[in-house]
């Protein structure tokens, strides 16, 4: 069973999405009517496990003393944060995040087998939709942008409703958690490689680890020109660069992304595909910086790439491509949507028919 949407949803159709994964969650594992809550464990990653058991304890006593335990987390390399404000950030996951996102944050909370996609797995600290570059680290503001908007197509609803000081400190203990991911996948590799769990090194992979964070501001994507006013011309432009630098291999000629090519495996293991673009279900934002930010830099932990380098000499063509974007967002809205494999037409541009449209030709423009 998946839970996927079959239309555009709203705010309240996502949260009813979110109520159905805790009621799932509930009667998949309540006995009866009473549910008796089980003690919260967070769960040895495969790195871990695959060591000696004197190992594993080494590094599970090392993530005690730097991270804390689920209800009493620590937010790695940060003495200042009040422990009250991260008990708070423990209350509002436990409440809303662990049925999906799991008591670790890897993803395989009760209701995660239910999802498609499944709910990320933070450990591994790669977030999809970021302000930042390719392999950067997301800024704060990027998690809690995700959290407040929530990821259309997706079970993760909207939490805008939330006030402003939980969903600071869910942010924070998501934080706290995917730090905690890190630092034990470095313990495990460090154990693994010397035979041994050093203390004394501890220090510097902490450093290690916090020094990209504290870095990702130097990345964000900064447009390198002005946005332009969205018209005709931006959207066949658009199209025509849609189809010569190879969006149109996994997304399609039509934008919807049912070709042969689109296919592939996430960073978390899990199948993915390019967006049909013509849903408007835009994942990672509708805003034109969104979609700018996403051809740029690509998307992090999936097979979409970062188009920065291939049009570093054309960066009109980054805008251009956004405008197309827009326009194939609202196929489905106005009831124009595309016959799969036929080039939908475009002022100024002819269709390409269903042979042509075989060979993938770059369709004429008028000009």
């Amino acid at each position: 069973m998946q839970l996927t949407y079959l239309r555009t949803p709203g705010t309240r159709d996502r949260r009813l999405v979110a109520t159905g994964v805790l009621l799932l969650s509930t009667l998949a594992h309540a006995g009866g009517c009473t549910r008796v809550p089980e003690p919260a464990v967070f769960v040895t990653g495969k790195q871990v496990v695959q060591l000696d058991p004197k190992l594993r304890e080494k590094v599970r006593k090392v993530l005690d003393e730097q991270c804390g335990t689920p209800e009493n987390i620590k937010l790695l390399g940060d003495e200042k944060m009040n422990p009250a404000h991260l008990r708070k950030g423990a209350e509002v996951y436990a409440r809303y995040c662990r049925q999906c996102h799991g008591v670790s944050g890897d993803g395989a909370g009760l209701a995660a087998s239910y999802m498609n996609p499944r709910p990320r797995d933070y450990r591994a600290a790669i977030f999809k939709f970021t302000s930042t570059t390719y392999g950067a680290k997301p800024l704060r503001e990027d998690l809690l942008r995700t959290v407040r908007r929530g990821v259309l197509g997706t079970s993760m609803p909207s939490f805008d409703l939330l006030p402003k000081n939980d969903l600071e400190a869910v942010v924070d203990y998501v934080l706290a958690l995917t730090h905690r991911g890190e630092l034990e996948t470095q313990l495990a590799e460090a154990a693994e490689f010397d035979g041994d769990v050093n203390a004394d090194q501890v220090p510097e992979l902490v450093a290690g680890i916090l020094k990209k964070w504290r870095d990702a501001p130097a990345h964000i994507v900064y447009p390198t020109t002005p946005m332009p006013d969205f018209n005709t011309d931006t959207v066949r432009a658009g199209h025509e660069a849609f189809l010569r630098v190879g969006c149109s291999k996994c997304h399609g000629d039509d934008g919807r992304g049912q070709t042969k090519d689109n296919i592939g495996v996430d960073a978390w293991g899990f199948p993915t595909k390019a967006a049909d673009l013509t849903s408007g279900m835009l994942r990672g934002g509708t805003e034109s910086l969104d979609i700018y930010r996403h051809i740029d830099s690509g998307i992090n932990g999936t097979p979409m790439p970062s188009f920065r380098n291939a049009l570093n000499a054309e960066p009109a063509t980054v805008w251009n491509l956004v405008s197309y974007v827009h326009y194939l967002s609202n196929r489905r809205r106005v009831g124009d949507v595309p016959e799969a494999g036929i080039l939908k037409p475009l002022p100024g541009v002819e269709p390409a028919t269903k042979a042509q449209s075989a060979e993938r030709p770059l369709s004429r423009v008028t000009r």
